[in-house]
């Protein structure tokens, strides 16, 4: 079977000191070009904090792994039923903690492949009562995946892929999740690229906290999950 994550940022359901997760509602694969990434640009492997994690920590690199190794050769209907089997289990544990049905795809990885896409596509749109998001660097994930009711979907931006960005975002409307050196520098660039300067993630700009009793940032927050903006993110946090 495949591995959930649990990720403070992103949870669910958290503890009642407001601490920790309490549910595995996200899901990961090893960062790269030589694994999950064939979107990577040189800005966010310079930056990128869930690669950093595989290095540091063995345990979670082993999760990682063993879900690259179950999904990486397989055929579509394999991949499918793998990912529906770990739905399954997560909304089992959404139903016994009385917990909104959020699933964060990817908080570590991409979309590798087509047929990987096609088969998240067929399981999150089999799924209509969970409510995925996911942020991607693969225009033509993005380009499978969009205009899904319970899906919330970015595309991934830096100074590396700003074009592509730019086309997808006024030929099909897809949100983009820019990452800049500093807020500044980033809103200002969004501003070029769109005519608008795009929304400040809060809890990168530490104007709300990671996890607390009133739930992860992502949860209280409610931007990226609802689809509300396009998200403007800093390397430095300023």
């Amino acid at each position: 079977m495949l591995k959930r994550s649990m990720d403070r940022k992103v949870a669910n359901a958290v503890s009642p000191n407001g601490k920790t997760a309490t549910i595995a509602n996200t899901f990961g694969l090893p960062a790269g070009k030589d694994y999950s990434c064939p979107g990577q640009t040189e800005t966010c492997a310079k930056v990128c904090y869930a690669g950093k994690l595989e290095k540091v920590y063995k345990g979670v690199r082993d999760v990682l792994m063993h879900n690259w190794n179950l999904l990486k050769d397989a055929d579509h209907d394999t991949m499918e039923n793998l990912l529906q089997v770990m739905i399954d289990d997560f909304k089992k544990d959404c139903d016994k903690k009385d917990a909104p049905k959020l699933f964060r795809i990817h908080w570590d990885g991409d979309f590798f492949s087509k047929e990987y896409t096609f088969a998240w596509k067929h399981v999150i749109l089999n799924n209509p009562d969970v409510k995925f998001w996911v942020y991607t660097r693969v225009a033509e994930s993005a380009n499978m995946l969009k205009d899904i009711d319970n899906l919330s979907l970015y595309y991934s931006t830096d100074k590396d892929n700003k074009e592509i960005a730019i086309n997808l975002n006024k030929e099909t409307g897809i949100k983009l999740a820019y990452l800049a050196d500093t807020f500044a520098i980033g809103q200002a660039d969004m501003k070029e690229m769109i005519g608008k300067v795009g929304a400040k993630c809060p809890e990168n700009k530490k104007a709300i906290p990671l996890i607390s009793q009133a739930g992860s940032a992502c949860v209280s927050c409610g931007l990226c999950i609802d689809n509300k903006a396009n998200i403007v993110f800093s390397a430095k946090k300023k």
